[in-house]
């Protein structure tokens, strides 16, 4: 599991290592501090993990919103670009007008098909 945590220095680290290593079922903790990232691994609960961060650090933490760019449809959309995102990704976001960017309308598709090559009933005039 992955959660967002502001870390500005090497004490943050260690603040936030030390908070999640002691937790019962946490194997092993993994802290990316350019990213302000943490990875944990075992059989814990994630809002127990969000909330033993923001309880014994004080710092905001909240699950990773973030996924890499290649895998969202329109990774420059509102609501999904985010400039705070670290390289390489942009915010998960499952808005259905996000979505609906590319899909055309019937509407659309019967005149865009009606003047294709493809076509083999298409307008002969042009």
């Amino acid at each position: 599991m992955e959660v967002k945590v502001r870390i500005d220095c090497e004490g943050c680290e260690r603040k936030v290592k030390r908070a999640l290593e002691g937790m019962k079922g946490v194997k092993q903790v993994v802290v990316e501090r350019k990213a302000n990232k943490v990875t944990v691994v075992g059989y814990v609960e994630p809002s127990k993990v969000v909330a033993r961060v923001a309880h014994r650090t004080g710092k905001k933490a909240e699950l990773w919103p973030y996924v890499p760019y290649d895998m969202v449809a329109h990774p420059y959309a509102p609501g999904v670009y985010d400039k705070k995102a670290p390289a390489g990704y942009v915010r998960n976001a499952e808005d259905p007008q996000v979505s609906q960017l590319a899909r055309a309308s019937s509407f659309e598709v019967r005149y865009t098909t009606a003047f294709s090559d493809e076509n083999p009933a298409a307008c002969v005039v042009m």
